[in-house]
This record gives structure tokens, C-alpha cells and sequence, in this order.
């Protein structure tokens, strides 16, 4: 008699992120256009701020990386100005970034973090870069060049779920929390990426 091994549990690949509006990503698309870096420019469709990565998280988990985002909204509307490139050489990534870190990034940031040790994940060590990756696999790397200030009014974050296919990963919003109030929205806006998860 064979024995049933236990089922590994379904999970999700999980970030939480900023999701920006057509307007930040077009003027983003138009700053990339000037870069020669040598790397895979990343669709236009595909640029975020990542929060918080969690990797693969169980229904369970999810449904406490759930509360905790509805608890902790109560942070209210920021304000982010992408104006510097920046590179992160060893993995291959070019990205536009802030000059000075909104004091409400910091506080989204830092809540989600400290709710998240609850739910068993382990706060991230390294120091948290505000950033849009441009381009991956990049071959020739910038460093604190200023360009045009792109200028983002951040009204809610969102819960995101990355798929590896053939063609690269898929994004796909599950959740969006509006800053100042309790309320989620739920949505379902796929969104195609050529790869990773920054």
C-alpha cells in the first residue's frame, strides 16, 4: 500500500507595490528612451515601486498579509518625486529613484514590515531604496545622474502576484488599499512583465 504523501500547500508569489498612473509611466517611458545602458528595457506597462517582496505565501498566509494591510491604512496620501538614475550593478538593473525619500514612503514601508513579522515573514535587512527599474541585464551602469523630476501623487498601494511563463513573468494586482482610510479594493488588471520582481 503506497502512503499519501502530505500536499504541498498552493501558494502565491507576492509583493506588495505602488502601481503608478498612465501619466508617471509615460514620462518614465520618455526618460528611459535617453538611456544607453546596454540592458532589456522593461515595458512601459510593467514599472512599479516594490514595498515589501514576500515570495511564495499559502492562503492562509495570505489572508493575514490581507488584514495587516487593511490594518495599517491608515497612513495617509505622499508624494514621490523620481528626479536620479541609479544602478544596482550586481543584478544587472538600472532605475529611476528619489533624491530625497517621502517621510509617508518611509512610514508605509516600515508599518507593513513590522505588521508583516506576524504573519511570520523576517523584516528585510537591507536598507530600503525607493526605485523603478528602467532596465535589466544592463552592461554599463549610472550612478546619481539627476534627470526630469517626474512627479507621483501616491493615493493607494496595491498586492501583486508574479507568475513565471515562457515569455518572461506576469503581474497581476489583486489588491488595491486606498492610504487614509480602511476600505480595500479589490480589482483583477493582469499586467505582462519580461522578468523579476523589483
Amino acid at each position: 500500500m503506497q502512503i499519501k504523501q502530505p500536499k504541498e500547500p498552493d501558494t502565491r508569489r507576492l509583493f506588495f507595490a505602488l502601481w503608478p498612473t498612465n501619466s508617471v509611466r509615460r514620462a518614465l517611458a520618455e526618460i528611459a528612451r535617453g538611456i544607453s545602458c546596454g540592458g532589456k528595457p522593461v515595458p512601459v506597462g510593467n514599472f512599479h515601486v516594490t514595498l515589501v517582496f514576500l515570495g511564495p505565501v499559502d492562503t492562509m498566509r495570505q489572508d493575514c498579509v490581507e488584514r495587516i494591510a487593511t490594518e495599517i491604512s491608515d497612513v495617509g496620501p505622499f508624494h514621490l518625486r523620481l528626479d536620479r538614475l541609479g544602478s544596482f550593478a550586481r543584478a544587472g538593473i538600472v532605475w529611476s529613484g528619489t533624491t530625497n525619500t517621502s517621510p509617508g514612503l518611509i512610514s508605509l514601508v516600515t508599518k507593513l514590515n513590522q505588521g508583516l513579522a506576524d504573519c511570520g515573514f523576517q523584516p528585510e535587512r537591507r536598507a530600503f531604496t525607493t526605485h523603478v527599474t528602467l532596465f535589466r541585464k544592463a552592461d554599463k551602469w549610472v550612478e546619481n545622474i539627476p534627470h526630469d523630476p517626474v512627479e507621483w501623487p501616491i493615493t493607494d498601494f496595491c498586492l501583486v502576484e508574479s507568475s513565471t511563463l515562457p515569455t518572461g513573468a506576469r503581474y497581476r494586482v489583486l489588491h488595491r488599499w486606498q492610504l487614509g482610510n480602511s476600505q480595500r479594493k479589490k480589482v483583477g488588471s493582469t499586467h505582462s512583465l519580461s522578468s523579476g520582481n523589483g
